[in-house]
């Protein structure tokens, strides 16, 4: 009985594992589309000067 619900358990943390990597790529890729858009508007607005696209 306690096999059955370790492997159980284990089953459920894994699906949520699963999930939550799942999640982790949709944010990711928004993020990265955020970074994007923002280096191309940025690099646009000073096409004059020489920008850097880090701030440190």
């Amino acid at each position: 009985m306690a096999v059955l619900l370790l492997v159980l358990l284990l089953a459920l943390v894994f699906a949520g594992l699963g999930f939550l990597v799942k999640v982790l790529w949709w944010v990711a890729i928004a993020v990265l589309v955020i970074w994007l858009l923002g280096f191309a508007f940025r690099s646009a607005d000073s096409a004059g000067t020489r920008s850097r696209w880090y701030r440190w």
